[in-house]
């Protein structure tokens, strides 16, 4: 990767290779995390506790590099939501989250449905 490094850079020190990277106008901090979130398009969640997290600056562009085990978190129907549901439709919790999965979260619909409208 680096000319001079020996093949695939076994061999060469950190320091020299922290030094290297500095002439190449890149510098490289760890980032002293205690868990990273990465919310995905489909309402779930990738949850990783106690990552390890670099930045690394190549002349201004910023790169986020976090490692670590990921523990995935299911789509769930907010709180707030079964609440309303409940307030709204008069019913208790099992049948407001029952007819918010029904209707995909839906609160409008949930409550509709539950109404009997």
């Amino acid at each position: 990767m680096f000319p001079g490094l020996g093949g695939m850079g076994g061999g060469v020190n950190p320091k020299q290779m922290q030094k290297m990277m500095r002439q190449l106008g890149i510098k490289s901090d760890e980032l002293p995390a205690k868990k990273v979130i990465f919310e995905l398009e489909d309402g779930s969640k990738l949850v990783m506790e106690e990552p390890q997290v670099t930045v690394i600056d190549m002349k201004g562009q910023k790169t986020y590099t976090v490692a670590g085990e990921a523990v995935e978190e299911k789509k769930g129907i907010p709180e707030e939501d079964i609440k309303m549901v409940m307030g709204q439709a008069e019913v208790d919790k099992k049948k407001a989250e029952a007819a918010l999965k029904k209707n995909e979260g839906d609160i409008a619909e949930a409550i509709l449905e539950l109404k009997g409208e």
